[in-house]
């Protein structure tokens, strides 16, 4: 691995934190970081020319409380009253609208749907199984014979993920986070301080120091960065930051989700629901005077810009076609994304044991917009203060169960050995 001279560290720009990404996760950990009381500099480096470029901006935007696994259902759950209210000034607009989610179950699917009813009204106790008429009275374009059981979410809603981000995004630039775009990780040198050189003395204090480490960063291009923290939210490339920072890693597996867009020939079907297939196999969502349609494909997929496969989208119409009367015959648009799991499927946040400079934020799989509010803050809160704050306290009205850090912190991982870009 090259490494920079360290006459070169005066060229660059320095910062308490660096956040490796500027999708969803990166720009909610610079917001809460940067608003924390101990007031460090945060800057967020994005290797392509626009944040959001992959992962984010390719989502089907629906927040599903019984969605994801288990241990990121506090999460979506602790996020739910910031999308419903956010912090004065936050948002110009609301950031999310009501759309409830229907989930069907062919003939001799009965066992799947009872498991995943149960799931559902442990996380939320609204959720209720309905007979087929109503099934296709909420979304008029079921096939009846295709829907043995059938139920209902009424507290989903569909999320302005631009919105989202660019709050996020407005946000952490307000408390003084700093954003570079095009600037692609291609070296990190760590280095251990001697005494205390902290940009901030603040921020030494307050946070409780212990960091002795330096990171010099070095792009493609390179430009450089000096940090005391190394905030890894690159998705898909997780393992491959981790391995340029000298970090172990965590087993990340990219897995391709296709979706497309394809008219709608329903008059009203801008407020019908989301219709789910209780195995997976496919989903369709209303989108103005579209549908928007996804095989619900988990193709495991090397990190890259990911296209959609004709055969994934012809399956899904095929699917959709069986199950319903929507008749897809021509696609609009057809897009794919890299939703990225841990093996066992919860997310990593935190401090890495071995490197606690270093910290983890990936692994958010399908659910990273909808644990966005709530996955930054506990980044924020564990890099910072070691422990989740109040944001995180049970409430009732929300049904937020504990979190369980101990599925969450990257301790609970086999570590893979060092991969070299």
């Amino acid at each position: 691995m090259a490494s920079h001279n360290h006459s070169h560290v005066n060229d660059g720009h320095v910062a308490d934190i660096a956040i490796i990404g500027g999708g969803i996760a990166g720009v909610s950990a610079a917001y809460w970081l940067a608003h924390h009381p101990s007031a460090p500099s945060v800057t967020v480096l994005e290797a392509e020319d626009t944040l959001a470029h992959h992962t984010t901006g390719r989502s089907a935007a629906q927040l599903i409380p019984n969605l994801g696994a288990i241990p990121l259902r506090p999460l979506t759950l602790a996020s739910v009253p910031f999308f419903h209210a956010p912090p004065e000034g936050f948002a110009e607009f609301p950031l999310v609208t009501p759309r409830a989610v229907v989930t069907v179950a062919p003939p001799g699917d009965e066992a799947a749907f009872e498991a995943q009813l149960a799931a559902a009204q442990a996380v939320d106790p609204g959720t209720r199984e309905i007979d087929v008429d109503e099934a296709c009275a909420l979304f008029p374009g079921l096939r009846p014979e295709a829907c043995g059981r059938a139920m209902l979410e009424p507290s989903g809603d569909d999320i302005d993920v631009a919105a989202l981000h660019q709050a996020f995004t407005v946000g952490a630039r307000r408390a003084g986070a700093t954003i570079e775009r095009s600037w692609r990780l291609e070296t990190a040198e760590r280095s251990v301080l001697e005494g205390d050189a902290s940009s901030n003395g603040t921020f030494e204090r307050q946070a409780g120091g212990g960091w002795a480490d330096r990171w010099l960063l070095g792009a493609d291009d390179g430009r450089t960065l000096t940090a005391r923290l190394v905030v890894n939210a690159a998705g898909a490339w997780g393992d491959v930051v981790a391995g340029i920072c000298g970090v172990a890693g965590v087993g990340l597996q990219p897995r391709r989700r296709t979706a497309f867009m394809t008219p709608s020939t329903f008059d009203g079907s801008s407020a019908w629901p989301m219709v789910v297939d209780v195995a997976h196999r496919w989903y369709a969502k209303p989108d103005g005077t579209q549908f928007l349609c996804s095989p619900a494909d988990e193709t495991l997929s090397p990190p890259c810009d990911s296209k959609p496969e004709e055969l994934d989208v012809a399956l899904a119409i095929d699917l959709i076609n069986q199950a319903t009367t929507l008749g897809i015959r021509t696609v609009s648009s057809a897009w794919a994304g890299l939703r990225t799991f841990a093996p066992d499927e919860s997310m990593v946040i935190g401090p890495d044991p071995e490197v606690p400079s270093f910290v983890w934020c990936v692994g958010q799989g399908g659910t990273g917009i909808q644990t966005a509010p709530a996955a930054g803050r506990l980044l924020a809160d564990l890099t910072l203060d070691g422990a989740p704050s109040p944001f995180f306290d049970p409430r009732p009205e929300t049904n937020l169960a504990v979190i369980d850090l101990a599925a969450l912190t990257p301790e609970r991982l086999v570590r893979r050995p060092v991969v070299t870009a």
